[in-house]
């Protein structure tokens, strides 16, 4: 029998392919150490270890083990282990805490993540922790909590550094030395008067590289990229990347600085993004938590509304096919092509879709590209339909002859090019109207192009067999 990979000698490996039994298996062991009472050794091991590989075991234990172990490290790296659990978990242990740890935890954390936890909590508990924390993180809190889900104020953190135009080089390197251990990031300073307006923005390179004496308000950069605190946060994600920054300043309605965008947030920002077009794109609706925590009823929910009305839209190719009964009776052979050119046609919309959708969302393109683009789709189309035409003639006349071959090569050109101009159209159409071009989904393009196409089928067949 093989003996078990000692606890203190486990290295936790992400790109194993069995990396989640090794999780597992690692959650057990520390488990049965705290039951025996050997907590030295599973310290040991955690302070070991990355916090964000310490939140995957955490993970496969029962909330008390997990609480148990979590305590068994020190509080500063409690506060940023909790920012890597998932905010089931992290609800969970906060619930569990007394009123007293759970203040001290949120106190030790960094203040974005303290706010998003505390919008977690329901009202009792949300009312009984405040009075545990100090005037100034009341404060703060509540006015990062004030922030509506969708805005770059939901996503910001009040750790930034900051330092006056009037410094010196010298005395701004002892002030962002003073700043490290509660800023997010010192590698950018903000320059601000009095009033906390933003007056000027420094890279921690340029006051490295300047004279000591040499005035911070000579080299700070007068014009800095910001974001207000009530745009939308795909928005700060998208600055963020066009200007390379390592983090962006947030001003309110009167010009102050309120906070910052980290790039680790705008990516986790990004990242839901693009979640969120690929739940759009398959016709999910929006779903608040993970997909391994929803529940069948919201999972039900995000899903039934567009199956439904995309049943009722499919109900227009049932009744072109039956309108259309007695050309298919004289040519069955019709029926042998019918999902070829349908599943045809809504390949190729769903490729032009899929295509304008991310370039929309990367400004690649912009509606008003739209007159240029469509013509361009056109010629597109119109070769990969003739391609594709070639490609069935020859099916065509075996299966019917050459009339049907005909039907059939007609047919296919233009079900794939009107299928590629919907599928290119419906983005634009809906970023004209307000409304999130990843709407424009898979599924609503090919049933749009299958209604369409057996309609365009059958009554090319109908004028080409005299029927």
């Amino acid at each position: 029998m093989t003996k078990p990979t000692p606890l203190s000698e486990f290295r936790f490996d992400p790109d194993a392919e069995d990396s989640y039994i090794d999780s597992a298996f690692v959650a057990l062991e520390i488990v049965r150490l705290l039951r025996e009472g050997d907590t030295d050794s599973v310290a040991e091991f955690l302070n070991a270890q990355e916090l964000a590989d310490v939140a995957a075991y955490l993970e496969e234990m029962e909330i008390e083990d997990a609480l148990t172990a979590m305590r068994l490290l020190p509080l500063h790296e409690q506060a940023e282990l909790i920012g890597y659990l998932r905010p089931s978990s992290q609800l969970v242990i906060a619930t569990r805490m007394g009123r007293r740890e759970l203040a001290k935890l949120m106190s030790a954390m960094s203040h974005d993540e303290r706010a998003d936890l505390y919008k977690q909590l329901d009202e009792d508990a949300q009312e009984a922790l405040l009075p545990a924390l100090s005037k100034a993180e009341r404060e703060d809190l509540r006015r990062l909590a004030a922030y509506e889900e969708w805005t770059v104020g939901s996503v910001m953190t009040s750790d930034y550094a900051t330092l006056k135009p009037g410094m010196t080089a010298a005395e701004a390197l002892e002030a962002l030395r003073a700043q490290a251990l509660e800023a997010e990031t010192v590698y950018t300073a903000y320059i601000v008067d009095d009033d906390r307006h933003l007056i000027g923005v420094l890279d921690l390179r340029d006051i490295l590289i300047a004279r000591s004496r040499q005035r911070i308000a000579e080299i700070m950069d007068t014009e800095p990229v910001f974001i207000r605190a009530e745009a939308e946060q795909e928005e700060a994600a998208r600055m963020i990347a066009r200007y390379d920054l390592i983090a962006l300043p947030v001003l309110d309605r009167e010009d102050k600085l309120v906070g910052i965008v980290t790039a680790d947030d705008a990516m986790d920002v990004a990242a839901d993004e693009v979640t969120e077009d690929f739940h759009k794109g398959s016709t999910v609706g929006p779903i608040e938590t993970s997909v391994a925590e929803a529940t069948i009823m919201v999972l039900y929910k995000a899903r039934i509304y567009w199956l439904v009305l995309l049943v009722f839209g499919n109900i227009f190719s049932g009744a072109g096919i039956a309108y259309f009964e007695d050309t298919i009776a004289a040519h069955l052979s019709l029926l042998f092509f019918l999902p070829l050119l349908i599943a045809s046609g809504g390949n190729a919309g769903t490729q032009s879709a899929t295509l304008m959708v991310r370039a929309l969302a990367t400004d690649d393109v912009r509606p008003s590209d739209f007159g240029w683009l469509l013509m361009r789709e056109a010629l597109i189309a119109l070769a990969l339909g003739l391609t594709m035409a070639v490609a069935v003639a020859g099916i065509g006349v075996w299966r019917g002859g050459p009339e049907i071959a005909a039907v059939v090569a007609t047919a296919m050109v233009l079900i794939v090019l009107f299928g590629a101009l919907i599928g290119m159209s419906l983005p634009f159409i809906f970023a004209r109207l307000g409304r999130d071009p990843a709407a424009a989904s898979g599924p609503l393009v090919t049933s749009l192009a299958d209604v369409l196409g057996v309609l365009m089928y059958f009554g090319i067949a109908s004028a080409l067999l005299d029927i």
